[in-house]
């Protein structure tokens, strides 16, 4: 879809059909759509993933340094964080090293969820990526990490 249209892409200009910032959105909004319905089938959100990750990977944060290794902005952070933290995924308290702010630490049930969501968004992306050989998905990928990577 483009513009809220159903898009048939063999009817779209040629010069649409062959720009790479086009396809590059398009796809990514194929992608995002799938990614947030199998989400929404665990009552998930990217943002909750994408703090499980980091918790599971880094070990206890504050809701300022999860903001700033996930790119969520810190008011949607704490909306995040207290979604969480009501369900379960992660403890909030006061950290040992400075008691004047939160640590944010992923419990048990928050690696059990997280692994759920692995498998969610593994399914997801096999889904969306369907007409692409095992070679062509790291290649795309590899670009795509050039490309992201050129940016940070």
């Amino acid at each position: 879809m483009e513009g809220g249209h159903r898009l048939n892409e063999a009817n779209a200009p040629e010069r649409l059909r062959a720009r790479p910032s086009r396809l590059l959105n398009l796809a990514a909004g194929y992608a995002q759509r799938e990614v947030a319905d199998r989400l929404a089938t665990l009552d998930s959100r990217k943002w909750h993933y994408a703090t499980l990750a980091a918790l599971e990977e880094f070990g206890p944060d504050s809701q300022s340094g999860l903001s700033d290794r996930t790119g969520i902005y810190r008011s949607d952070m704490v909306a995040t964080i207290n979604d969480l933290t009501a369900r379960g995924f992660v403890v909030r308290a006061p950290d040992p090293a400075d008691r004047r702010r939160n640590a944010i630490t992923l419990t048990d049930e928050g690696r059990r969820h997280l692994t759920r969501l692995d498998v969610l968004l593994a399914d997801a992306e096999a889904e969306f990526l369907a007409p692409l050989s095992e070679g062509d998905r790291a290649e795309l990928v590899r670009i795509l990490q050039l490309i992201v990577g050129s940016r940070s």
